[in-house]
């Protein structure tokens, strides 16, 4: 499954980078990535548990940056 967001008030490149490392380590995930300029996320993700895996990225993205915000595109 493909997603993209629109991802808000992330505050530097580097944080951006930290996020992407850690989403790349959720059970499921295949590819993410975040382009700190064009404040946007492409999540590349297994199909089966799409929904669970959703909810984790979500999850570790509040815990990690707790201002930002997802909107799907």
């Amino acid at each position: 499954m493909s997603y993209q967001f629109k991802i808000k008030g992330l505050d530097c490149a580097n944080c951006a980078a930290e996020l992407e490392r850690v989403l790349q380590k959720i059970k499921g995930v295949k590819e993410v990535s975040i382009n700190f300029i064009t404040q946007k996320m492409h999540l590349e993700c297994e199909e089966v548990g799409a929904e669970e895996i959703l909810k984790q990225v979500t999850k570790k993205i509040k815990k990690e940056e707790p201002d930002v915000t997802l909107e799907e595109v």
